[in-house]
This record gives structure tokens, C-alpha cells and sequence, in this order.
């Protein structure tokens, strides 16, 4: 099950965990630096398939977006498992 579109914030935030610039998660996600920069700032939201390919250029890089009762956020794989198993932690 797909989680809800990310938010600015956690766009943000997942980027700062991977250590990636704005222009560096553009090119992986195949999105124009501006449309990123827009998004982050909150000035407008990009169509579905540019926030899907974000969000997936932060999953491929180690990031895991969560949602609980207590809200949203977002956490880092500490080692990216090759086989699906690992750790999760900071």
C-alpha cells in the first residue's frame, strides 16, 4: 500500500538524511531543479507522476516514509539490504 503524497517538509527533511542537494534529487527523479525548489518551498504541488518519481528517488537512496497515529515523517535505513532484510534506525 502507497502511502500519501510526501509533504514539503518531509521532502526536505528526507533529502537532508541522504545528504543529496536539490539539483542531485532533481536529476534522480528526472524532474526540473525549479519543480523541486517550487515543491520544497511550498509554492505549488507537482503533478502525481514528478512527486511519485521524488518520492521514489528518496526510497531508492535509503529513505522511508512513514505514517502513524502520532504523524508523518521520515526515516533512514542505516544499511541499504540487498536482500529486503536490514536495519532501521537514524
Amino acid at each position: 500500500m502507497r502511502l500519501p503524497a510526501m509533504t514539503p517538509a518531509q521532502c526536505r527533511a528526507a533529502r537532508a538524511m541522504v545528504e543529496m542537494t536539490q539539483p542531485s534529487l532533481a536529476a534522480a527523479a528526472g524532474v526540473s531543479p525549479s519543480t523541486l525548489r517550487d515543491f520544497e518551498s511550498g509554492k505549488r504541488m507537482p503533478i502525481a507522476n514528478n512527486l511519485a518519481a521524488i518520492q521514489s528517488a528518496l526510497e531508492s537512496a535509503g529513505v522511508v516514509f512513514i505514517e502513524e497515529d502520532r504523524g508523518e515523517g521520515v526515516i533512514k535505513l542505516r544499511d541499504r539490504p540487498e536482500s529486503g532484510t536490514g536495519t532501521i534506525g537514524g
